[in-house]
């Protein structure tokens, strides 16, 4: 679908539940939902730029190249990018998740979704 509204809807649904997983203690999926949120708001400004379907990737450093944010986009920002991008792989690969599970708690994860939160909104000014 070529059309940013319904990857903006999307985007936020994903924020969403990511809060919904921190409040149930889902730490593992915080974090894919994080990244879920971030991949879907590159998506809309693809589609809102380009006009066209965006590209079935899910690197989200790629996909911000692709949307040419990738040269006036902050290093604190960038960090989130490369933070958020193992977590999607960690989950569809369950030989992963236990490691990275070890690593996830609440005070972790709340400050993953913080930071997804000032991201997404900075995304959101670029529509």
């Amino acid at each position: 679908m070529s059309d940013k509204n319904y990857w903006i809807e999307i985007a936020k649904y994903d924020l969403e539940t990511a809060e919904a997983m921190l409040k149930s203690k889902r730490y593992l999926y915080v974090g894919f939902m994080c990244h879920q949120s971030i991949e879907k708001i590159l998506k809309a400004i693809y589609a809102y730029k380009s006009k066209e379907i965006p590209p079935r990737i899910h690197n989200l450093a790629r996909l911000l190249k692709l949307t040419g944010l990738d040269d006036g986009i902050s290093d604190d920002y960038l960090n989130i990018i490369h933070e958020l991008n193992p977590l999607n792989i960690a989950t569809r690969y369950p030989d992963q998740e236990l490691e990275i599970l070890k690593d996830l708690d609440y005070e972790y994860t709340s400050e993953l979704l913080d930071k997804t939160r000032r991201l997404f909104n900075w995304l959101l000014t670029k529509l």
